[in-house]
């Protein structure tokens, strides 16, 4: 579909329809990274890619004189998720999108994937305000302005980590990774990632003295949603269905399981999970009983806020060569997903409607007959980011199974400054644009201005950006008037900035 006449500004919106041509899942920014280099370039700027991949765009001339230097900054990857039953290559197949009414409002979203307006909305600014400097016969309205585009940033946070002092040379930094149009941030929460990675231990299905026959388990149509914005939403976590639902039958009559995997990404409630395991002959028509008992109380506790979930079971044809996780590792893993803790760990002593801290169950995949549990946690304390890593690590240690526990992404919260220059800048930008007082917030989600303040601790930023729901997931959508308003504000902010 034509994007150009959803609403202005038509740079936007023309950027933004090339980028949903574009593959640019974490890892696989070239594509990206080169158009926006020549894009960049053609417009008059000048670029320099660093050793990781971040993109760094300057105007030819940087005279500082007495204009202020503000960097626009967003990263280029996205979050590639799909629905099970949907066919996408997210290598090559663009965003296939349409446009929808809910609210009484027009928003955009793509059929079955992620749209990635986080953070191709970012990108897409950047490259109309770039559009739009070079297009005066004189920038004296607007500050110097840089444009900065990180990558790894949906795992790990990896560009913004290696990026290097000079590609923030500055006054101010505007992260336009934000998802509330009448919202700033001005704070985030630190993070880290704990794995958990168990060697298997495989026996074959016919050395069980009794007739065994396979089942499969599945759980899809979950909302899953980002870890940190969403994790206090009471979204069920496909992991903890599954393994409370084969917790129950293990603890009855004993299985075997022959394979478990469910989520993808760490920063994601993750929204689908699937096992294959083997029970007794006899039994299977008590547990299909206790299966859909289960089911029951499951459904009955979670159905309004999860109601597309679906919770499937069926007997399979077994293959001639199963082979089983044997029984010590089926039980203790079992043991160590049903009481993994997960979900929102206490909220602020002060502002009770902000996660403090939590923990999300994030994935469970085999590589190489190693099982492999990925949990992620955040807060906004560091002591108390520590503590629930610590017990994260301890309950892994107290199966006494063989795991190989790793800390990953370790990652600063960013301390909100309520004084910042930049920030009174916005906040009456945005009352003189819409007669209104935004909102100024904290949030449970990492962002990259956490790690780019540390690196420089005198550059004052905020984060913005149109609204965007269900981040990380399928259900993304873009309100599309928003776009608009956030134009509206970034140009009087630029124009402001410069005769402040």
């Amino acid at each position: 579909m034509n994007l150009k006449n959803l609403s202005k500004p038509n740079d936007f919106w023309e950027y933004f329809e090339a980028i949903l041509k574009i593959p640019r899942c974490t890892k696989n920014e070239e594509e990206i990274r080169k158009f926006i280099k020549n894009e960049c370039e053609s417009l008059g700027y000048n670029t320099k890619t660093d050793d990781v991949g971040n993109l760094l765009a300057f105007p030819v001339s940087e005279r500082k004189n007495s204009r202020k230097i503000v960097i626009f900054q967003s990263h280029m990857d996205m979050v590639c998720e799909k629905n099970k039953e949907i066919t996408h290559d997210f290598s090559k197949d663009p965003i296939n999108v349409e446009t929808i009414d809910k609210d009484s409002e027009r928003w955009l979203t793509a059929k079955g994937t992620t749209l990635g307006a986080d953070n191709g909305v970012g990108i897409a600014y950047s490259l109309a305000l770039l559009s739009t400097i070079s297009k005066q016969q004189s920038n004296s309205d607007f500050p110097i302005v840089k444009f900065l585009f990180t990558v790894e940033e949906e795992r790990g946070l990896t560009g913004a980590f290696k990026i290097v002092a000079d590609f923030l040379e500055g006054d101010y930094l505007i992260n336009l990774d934000s998802e509330e149009d009448d919202t700033f941030t001005i704070g985030c929460a630190g993070g880290t990632r704990t794995h958990g990675k168990i060697p298997l231990n495989y026996i074959d299905i016919n050395d069980i003295s009794q007739k065994m026959v396979p089942t499969s388990l599945t759980i899809q149509g979950l909302k899953g949603g980002h870890s940190g914005t969403d994790i206090h939403k009471g979204r069920a976590n496909s992991i903890k269905v599954i393994s409370k639902i084969l917790w129950k039958i293990n603890y009855q009559y004993p299985i075997y399981i022959s394979s478990l995997k469910g989520g993808n990404l760490p920063n994601a409630i993750p929204r689908e999970a699937e096992a294959i395991f083997y029970v007794a002959d006899r039994e299977l028509t008590n547990i299909f009983d206790l299966l859909e008992q289960i089911k029951s109380e499951i459904e009955l506790g979670i159905s309004e806020i999860e109601p597309d979930m679906q919770i499937n079971f069926n007997k399979v044809k077994p293959e001639k060569e199963s082979k089983i996780y044997s029984k010590i590792i089926t039980d203790k893993l079992l043991h160590i997903l049903y009481v993994m803790p997960n979900g929102p760990i206490s909220y602020h002593p002060k502002n009770r409607d902000l996660v403090y801290t939590s923990t999300n169950l994030a994935s469970i995949n085999i590589d190489s007959d190693t099982l492999t549990i990925v949990t992620s946690q955040r807060s906004l304390h560091e002591i108390s980011r520590k503590i629930i890593q610590e017990k994260v690590e301890a309950l892994f240690k107290l199966s006494d199974l063989d795991i190989d526990i790793e800390k990953v992404g370790d990652y600063p919260g960013w301390i909100p400054n309520f004084k910042s220059e930049l920030l009174k800048i916005a906040k009456e930008c945005y009352s003189n644009s819409f007669g209104q007082t935004p909102n100024i917030q904290t949030i449970h989600a990492g962002l990259e201005t956490g790690i780019l303040k540390e690196k420089v601790p005198n550059l004052e930023m905020i984060s913005l950006g149109p609204t965007i729901i269900h981040p990380h997931s399928p259900d993304e959508m873009l309100r599309i008037k928003s776009i608009e308003k956030i134009w509206t504000l970034l140009i009087q902010l630029l124009k402001n900035i410069n005769n402040s």
